[in-house]
C-alpha cells in the first residue's frame, strides 16, 4: 500500500462521516420532490428493441412515429437535464422516412426478414456520447479548447450500429475529457440527474445516463476507462455493459492513446433500460468476429452459473475506503438469495488479495502516458507540467481557468503517476497481471461474481469526491479486463437507484447478461423516476 494515497482515502472517508449527516439535515433538507421532468404518457417508450423490431418488421409501427416519439420525449425532458449536446432531430427523420420507404418496397414477408437480419437495428433511435465521435457533430468533448471541432468521420462502434439500421439522434454531454465522475462543464454547463435534480447523473457518459434513466432513450453507446459506463448507470438506475478489454473497437474515440494496450483498459459499450437488449446490442457493436468470440449467441443455461457475492473489499482495505451504502448491500444479498432460491450455486466469494486495489487500479490508469492530457499543447514539459497542473487548478477554484477542477484533479494523478513512483507503479501493475488469472481461475466459464458498482449512490453535485476515492470499486475491473454489467435494483428511500455489477472472467459478458436478464425479470429493472401517466 502506498500511505500517501491511503492517507487521502483516510482522510475523505473520515469528512465524509461527518459531513454527509450535515448535509442531509441542514444544507439539503429533504423535499417532498426533487425531480420535475413529466410522466412518461406514450407506451412506445417503455418497450424494448426487441418488441419495437417486431413491431417495425410486421408494419404495426414505422420508424418515423417511433423516431418522431423518443424527439418529443428528448424535447420534453432535456430542458430539465441540460443532458444534449447536438441534434439531429431533422435528419432522424429523414433517415426514418427512408427507413420505412425501404421496408414498404419489400415484396414478400421473407424479404423483411431477410432485411432485418442484415440490419437488425434498423429503424430503431439512438444516442450517442459525444466522445464516441458521430460524423459533423460536436467532438468538443466539454472543452472550451476544442469547441469548434466537429467529428471527421463515425467512430467504428458507431458506424456498426448505423450499419445495422440504428438512426443516431443526438451527442449525449460529457465531462472535459470525459476526466470526471460528474458532467458539469465550462463549455455546456451541469447535466442533473433524472431522479433528483440536486444530484449528479454521474460519468463520464453523464449524458446518456441521464437521458436513458429519463426514459428519452432507446439505448446509448457510452464508453468506460474507469467505470464511465456503470457509474452513470448505478446513478440513473439502467443496465450499462463494459465488454470484456478489446472486444469493442475505441477507433474513433476521443480521448485515445497510442499505447496498443488501452482497448485493454478503455471500452464502448451499450446503455439501455433493458436487459434483454444488451447481447444483441453488444453483437452489434462488438462485429462478427468478436461476438463469436463472446459466444453471443450461444445460449446459457441460468441453473449451470456459479454465483459468488462479496460486499466490498475486505480487510484494512475495506476499512479504508468510505463504506458500502447498506441499500447496495441488501441489493447484493436479494440477488443472491434469489438466485439461490432458483437453485444456483451462490457463494461468499474468497477473493484474490486486493490489498492494493487503489494503488493497482490508478497505476494501470496513470501507466497510459500516451493518452491525451489537457495541458498537453502548452509549452511546459516534464515536472513543469505538474507545476502547470498545480496552477490551473487553483485557478479554476477562483473561476479563472479554462478547464474543470475535477478534470485537472484526473490530470494531476497521470502527470504525478498516481503521487507514486515508476519503480512502484511497475510493481504495482505487475501484481495487476496475476491477478488476472486469479480472477480467470476464481470465476472460471461458469461463474460471476456480485459486487458493488460503486460504494455509494448518487451524489450531490460538487460532493463527488466522497465517491471519487472508491473509484477502485469500478476502475479494478478495467485494469483486469473483466466484463462487467450493472444492474438496476429499485430505488431507495429516498428515491434514488441502487444497484450492482455482474463480473465474469475475460471473455465470459454473456454470463453476465444472462445474469442481468433474470434479474431483470426478478425485481423489474428500471424504475422510472416518476409514475408512468399513458393517454391512453
Amino acid at each position: 500500500m502506498e500511505i500517501f494515497l491511503r492517507l487521502i482515502v483516510i482522510l475523505v472517508k473520515a469528512i465524509a462521516l461527518i459531513i454527509s449527516p450535515l448535509l442531509d439535515k441542514f444544507v439539503y433538507p429533504q423535499k417532498s420532490k426533487r425531480t420535475l421532468i413529466p410522466p412518461v404518457r406514450n407506451r412506445l417508450l417503455t418497450l424494448s428493441v426487441q418488441e419495437l423490431r417486431t413491431r417495425l418488421r410486421t408494419r404495426q409501427l414505422t420508424s418515423v412515429e417511433l423516431v418522431r416519439t423518443y424527439i418529443e420525449r428528448i424535447e420534453a425532458v432535456n430542458k430539465h437535464l441540460n443532458a444534449l449536446v447536438e441534434s439531429r432531430f431533422t435528419a432522424a427523420l429523414e433517415e426514418a422516412t427512408e427507413t420505412d420507404d425501404l421496408i414498404a418496397s419489400c415484396q414478400t414477408a421473407a424479404d423483411v426478414e431477410k432485411l432485418f437480419e442484415e440490419r437488425p437495428l434498423l429503424g430503431l433511435p439512438v444516442t450517442i456520447k459525444e466522445s464516441c465521435a458521430l460524423e459533423g457533430m460536436t467532438f468538443a468533448v466539454g472543452s472550451l479548447c476544442r469547441k469548434n471541432i466537429k467529428a471527421q468521420a463515425d467512430g467504428e462502434a458507431v458506424k456498426r450500429l448505423k450499419d445495422a439500421g440504428a438512426i443516431p439522434l443526438l451527442v449525449s454531454a460529457t465531462p472535459e475529457y470525459c476526466f470526471s465522475m460528474e458532467t458539469d462543464t465550462l463549455l455546456n454547463g451541469r447535466c442533473l440527474n433524472p431522479y433528483d435534480f440536486e444530484r449528479t447523473p454521474g460519468g463520464s457518459s453523464g449524458g446518456e445516463g441521464s437521458l436513458i434513466g429519463a426514459g428519452a432513450s432507446l439505448f446509448g453507446i457510452g464508453s468506460d476507462i474507469g467505470g464511465s459506463i456503470r457509474i452513470p448507470s448505478l446513478y440513473c438506475g439502467i443496465f450499462g455493459h463494459k465488454p470484456s478489454g478489446g472486444v469493442v473497437s475505441v477507433k474513433g474515440h476521443f480521448p485515445n492513446s497510442k499505447d496498443p494496450s488501452i482497448e485493454h483498459y478503455l471500452v464502448e459499450g451499450p446503455m439501455t433500460r433493458f436487459a434483454g437488449d444488451l447481447s444483441d446490442l453488444l453483437q452489434v457493436m462488438a462485429g462478427k468476429e468478436n461476438s463469436a468470440k463472446l459466444r453471443l449467441n450461444e445460449p446459457v443455461q441460468l441453473n449451470q452459473i456459479k454465483v459468488q457475492y462479496a460486499l466490498g473489499f475486505e480487510g484494512i482495505n475495506g476499512w479504508m475506503h468510505t463504506s458500502v451504502d447498506k441499500d447496495i448491500k441488501e441489493a447484493i444479498c436479494r440477488a443472491s438469495t434469489h438466485l439461490k432460491s432458483l437453485g444456483l450455486e451462490v457463494t461468499k466469494a474468497k477473493l484474490p488479495n486486493l490489498e492494493n486495489s487503489m494503488e493497482m487500479a490508478l497505476s494501470g490508469i496513470a501507466g497510459q502516458d500516451l493518452m491525451d492530457y489537457l495541458l498537453e499543447d502548452d509549452d511546459a514539459a516534464g515536472s513543469n507540467k505538474v507545476l502547470q497542473t498545480l496552477w490551473e487548478m487553483v485557478k479554476s477554484l477562483g473561476g479563472h481557468s479554462k478547464y474543470t477542477t475535477n478534470s485537472l484533479i484526473f490530470e494531476l494523478m497521470r502527470r504525478t503517476g498516481a503521487f507514486m513512483p515508476q519503480s512502484k507503479m511497475n510493481l504495482y501493475m505487475e501484481e495487476t497481471r496475476g491477478l488476472i488469472g486469479e480472477f480467470a481461475n476464481l470465476l472460471g466459464d461458469n461463474g460471476v461474481l456480485l459486487f458493488p458498482t460503486l460504494n455509494l449512490h448518487a451524489p450531490r453535485h460538487k460532493w463527488s469526491v466522497f465517491s471519487l476515492w472508491g473509484v477502485d470499486f469500478t476502475l479494478m475491473f478495467n485494469v483486469l479486463g473483466l466484463p462487467v454489467t450493472h444492474v438496476p435494483m429499485g430505488l431507495n428511500d429516498r428515491g434514488l437507484p441502487v444497484g450492482l455489477s455482474v463480473i465474469g472472467a475475460p471473455n465470459q459478458d454473456r454470463l453476465c447478461l444472462r445474469v442481468a436478464v433474470e434479474l431483470e425479470r426478478a425485481f423489474g429493472g428500471w424504475k422510472p423516476p416518476v409514475p408512468h401517466d399513458f393517454d391512453d
